[in-house]
């Protein structure tokens, strides 16, 4: 029986969340807002720091992909000793050490300083959203998770709507420390709610647990079962991250859309994403995880098609393509994060989501890389060969789709290997 240090159960799945499970779910959110924002703010800063530090656009690259390189770096490291310690003391841990690594961002004057910044941010930030997962997973029942992931997704819908605009106003008003400054003002909050408001999360340490870190990890990396999870993790990120970098030169260059409108489509598109993403949570637990998925592929792949054929449009059909694109992604998004929770078992969840984010920022960074190469600019400025890239991203969630079948309907993981007795926690 799980302790009550572990897991308040609250009320029954239908009679919804309990008071405990609710603040929960909204710390976690907050967590992620953090985390998120803290990754998406640094390039729209580049305008600000390259000449303020005086830095090439290559210089400031670097900055940019030492945190997502630094963060599957980590994600690694971690995976083999993720379960052998109370998830609140490993959120813990490494929060602290993002809060302090923001700080440090804030106070950089230099590109060495910064870079280094960047790195020691990557390293603890990058690990939070696995250790977010683990908790989810271990606070609330399978029926329940897609409402849970898809409020914790709307971390990424609010940093487009609130962080990013509220960090360039104090960026354009002071300077570009003060965002990371007020970052890590605002994460000492969510230390605090961490500390005061969270219960140990340490049942799995009643479990017995493999004598070595190292077998730990070669057991979870070895594991059939997993193995498809971390396959869909790479096709879908890759996707993802093939279409992100290029939008604004693509809205601008080849749509026609003025930089002062840009706003308007990430403010319009962030704040319909904010209200979709518990809708499409609940649908998740309602319908069915797969159905749910199958259906954010589907209109996906006929916005992809859509939008990367468009020439010349207006603001308002940019806006709704966009709005349906994002909602595309959501779709798929959410309901594969709550079905990849019930993949682990309960002593290898950690380190199964600590490989798993490792292999998103590492996905991501090759899928930028390969994009790179896919698309090329014409005289006029105009992006071309960027329906590849579509084609590229449909590919992969077409492919991802027999994946995610074979895995929700597969056999469980196997087990550990078992020692003569439980181990100590260290």
């Amino acid at each position: 029986m799980t302790p009550p240090s572990s897991i308040d159960p609250g009320p029954s799945v239908a009679s919804g969340f309990s008071r405990y499970q609710k603040f929960i779910i909204g710390m976690l959110a907050f967590l992620q807002f953090g985390v998120i924002l803290d990754f998406l703010l640094i390039s729209p800063l580049g305008a600000v720091i390259m000449p303020t530090l005086a830095i090439a656009p290559s210089e400031f690259g670097l900055i940019v992909s030492a945190y997502a390189f630094s963060a599957a770096i980590s994600g690694l490291l971690m995976a083999g000793f993720a379960d052998r310690f109370d998830r609140k003391k490993i959120l813990l841990f490494f929060y602290v050490g993002f809060v302090l690594g923001t700080f440090w961002c804030g106070l950089a004057g230099s590109f060495e300083t910064l870079l280094l910044a960047r790195i020691v941010t990557g390293f603890f930030g990058g690990v939070i959203g696995s250790v977010v997962l683990a908790i989810a997973t271990d606070l609330f029942p399978a029926a329940m998770r897609g409402r849970v992931m898809g409020i914790v997704q709307t971390a990424f819908a609010a940093s487009q709507v609130l962080g990013i605009p509220i960090g360039l106003y104090l960026t354009t008003h002071w300077n570009w420390h003060v965002p990371f400054l007020a970052m890590a003002a605002v994460g000492v909050l969510g230390g605090a709610a961490v500390i005061w408001g969270m219960r140990p999360i340490d049942h799995h340490l009643t479990l017995r647990q493999e004598h070595s870190p190292w077998m730990h990890f070669f057991h979870t990396v070895t594991e059939p079962r997993y193995l498809i999870a971390f396959a869909i993790t790479a096709l879908l990120t890759t996707g993802g991250f093939m279409l992100q970098p290029f939008a604004s030169a693509y809205a601008v260059n080849n749509l026609k859309i003025s930089l002062e409108q840009l706003p308007t489509v990430y403010l319009v598109t962030g704040i319909f994403t904010i209200f979709a993403g518990p809708v499409v949570g609940r649908l998740s637990d309602s319908l069915g995880k797969f159905r749910v998925f199958l259906a954010g592929t589907a209109l996906s792949t006929v916005i992809v098609l859509i939008y990367t054929h468009l020439g010349p449009t207006s603001l308002t059909l940019l806006i709704v393509v966009n709005t349906l694109l994002f909602l595309g992604v959501f779709a798929r998004l959410i309901p594969f994060q709550a079905l990849v929770t019930s993949v682990p078992i309960e002593t290898q969840r950690g380190s199964f989501n600590a490989i798993n984010a490792s292999l998103q920022q590492l996905s991501g960074g090759v899928a930028s890389v390969i994009a790179g190469h896919i698309v090329t600019e014409g005289a006029d400025g105009k992006l071309l060969n960027f329906e590849w890239i579509g084609y590229v991203v449909i590919t992969t969630s077409l492919v991802s789709i027999p994946l995610l079948w074979q895995l929700q309907r597969g056999a469980p993981a196997r087990s550990i290997p078992q020692p003569a007795a439980p181990l100590e926690s260290l």
